[in-house]
Formats: structure tokens, C-alpha cells, sequence
């Protein structure tokens, strides 16, 4: 059903696509389709994280999850509701089906269900390996590589550096196979994957900083902070000096191995149940 779903609209040729060359497999070229299309749906960038605090105390996530910016707990709710609904316009259906499937893996990266007041780490420069942080665009406060972008790719990719994406899901399907039955089993619950990955975001992804950050009381974020807008932002932690290496990785590869896992049994079940 989703193969025929996706194959009923096919993705536009024109769009810019953020993973070149496009995946042969419409599935798996679906999964980056809602970064591609940022820039044309304004509307859709807040669909990707929901920005818990940390510290924050365990409890209902709607007050962050605002209106009408909205979060990906209720993108997910919102786009299961389309999928299902039998007036929703093949177009539609295809749109939901590419949205879900990337946030279902957005929701198990633990830096997009948490913030510091550095929209999930993005505005924590690191050192990776050596690799050294880079400065965007002067002033901007935007630095690659970040803590964010590290757990986005840098990990897995360490990880498993020559393997393609389906030889890494094979190796994790063998590794996670006793436990990938019980996940598929479990409710689709978005607030608690959110929960899960907020949690361990606090407990590895800052939790094994060499330099652990201070909690800082929470406020709404835009960007990261630059030199001109506040001197102690970046640039403190410029100064910190966040070199991940060994132990780190050694730290965090694991959770983002059983993330993934995890993210894609409980696709698989989320999409399972919709056409029972």
C-alpha cells in the first residue's frame, strides 16, 4: 500500500533535493523529502522537533507544541489523521505518508526533543574527531560541526563509514532482532517517543559532554545567538572547547543504533496498523 501510495505521485524531478543522488527505492527516497521542501512550505519547519527544556519535568508536551507554529508530535498525529482519511486526495495521502516517515525518524533523534536555548544543539559548536567548528557565515552563530548535526549524522556515519544505508539497516535488524517484535507491538505514542528521546538526550547527548552545559532557564529561540545579539552565546561556548572524540562516541553510538532500530519497527507497526 505504501509502494503504490508513493507511486500514485511521484516526487517532483525539478525539486532540489537535499541527498543527491535520489534513492531508486520511493520509500527510502521519501525520507528527505520534508527537508527538501522547506523552502516552499514555510509552514513545515517546526514540524520537525518539539522544544522541550531541558529540566523540564515530565508532563503534558502541548504547551510546546504552539499554535499555530505547531511541533512533531502533532505533525505526526495530524498527517496519521490524513493518511487515514478516505476523501484525502492522492496527493495528500502521498505528502502525509513522506512526512511520516520522516518524523517518525526526527522524533527518535534525541536533540529534536530537547533544547538548552540552543534549538537542539545546533548552536553548540563542537569539535568532532578533530574536525574543528566553522563559522557559516560570519556572525551568524552558526557553526558546523554542531552538537545537533553531530547526532544527526556524524555518529553513524563514524560508525559505520563504509557501509551504505541498507547494509547498516540489515546489520542493526540482526543486532535488535529479539527486540524488534516487542517495539512493533507497543501503541504508536508520540508524547512518549518524545519523552524517551528527550530523555536521552539529557543523559548522553549533553550527559557525556566533556564539559558538561549548565541548564539555562528557558526561552523562545529564533537562532542562535551571535556576537552583536548576545557576546555570551556561541562564543562562550566557542571558548568551552567541546572536543568529542573517542569516548564520547563511544557513549552515543549505541543510543543512535537503537534509535534507529526503534524509529523503524515503530514505522513499520504505526503503518501497519492504518491499513488493517
Amino acid at each position: 500500500m505504501a509502494l503504490s501510495i508513493l507511486n500514485a505521485v511521484p516526487i517532483d524531478p525539478t525539486l532540489s533535493r537535499y541527498c543527491m543522488p535520489a534513492a531508486p527505492d520511493p520509500f527510502s527516497d521519501a525520507s528527505t523529502w520534508p527537508d527538501d521542501i522547506r523552502r516552499l512550505r514555510p509552514d513545515t519547519p517546526p514540524w520537525h522537533f518539539i522544544d522541550i527544556p531541558r529540566g523540564a519535568p515530565k508532563s503534558d508536551l502541548s504547551k510546546y507544541c504552539p499554535e499555530p507554529e505547531s511541533c512533531v508530535t502533532r505533525a505526526l498525529t495530524d498527517q496519521v489523521r490524513i493518511l487515514r482519511d478516505p476523501s484525502s486526495s492522492a496527493q495528500a495521502k502521498a505528502d502525509a505518508l513522506r512526512f511520516i516517515i520522516h518524523f517518525v525518524g526526527d522524533i527518535h533523534q534525541p536533540l529534536h526533543a530537547t533544547t538548552n536555548n540552543d534549538m537542539g544543539g545546533n548552536c553548540v559548536p563542537v569539535t568532532y574527531f578533530g574536525n574543528m567548528p566553522v563559522e557559516s557565515m560570519p556572525g551568524s552563530g552558526s557553526f558546523h560541526p554542531n552538537l545537533h548535526s553531530v547526532w544527526d549524522t556524524d555518529i553513524v556515519e563514524h560508525l559505520s563509514p563504509n557501509e551504505t544505508s541498507s547494509q547498516l539497516a540489515s546489520a542493526l535488524d540482526k543486532q535488535f532482532a529479539a527486540r524488534i517484535s516487542d517495539w512493533m507491538k507497543q501503541p504508536a505514542d508520540f508524547d512518549a517517543w518524545a519523552w524517551e528521546s528527550h530523555e536521552l538526550a539529557e543523559k548522553v547527548a549533553y550527559g557525556k559532554l566533556p564539559h558538561p552545559q549548565p541548564i539555562e532557564p528557558f526561552h523562545a529561540m529564533t537562532g542562535c545567538p551571535n556576537n552583536t545579539t548576545d557576546p555570551a552565546g556561541y562564543a562562550k561556548t566557542l571558548n568551552i572547547d567541546e572536543n568529542l572524540a573517542d569516548d564520547y562516541q563511544n557513549a552515543a553510538a549505541p543510543v543512535v543504533e537503537e534509535q534507529i532500530a526503534k524509529a523503524g519497527a515503530r514505522l513499520a507497526a504505526l503503518l501497519n496498523s492504518i491499513w488493517r
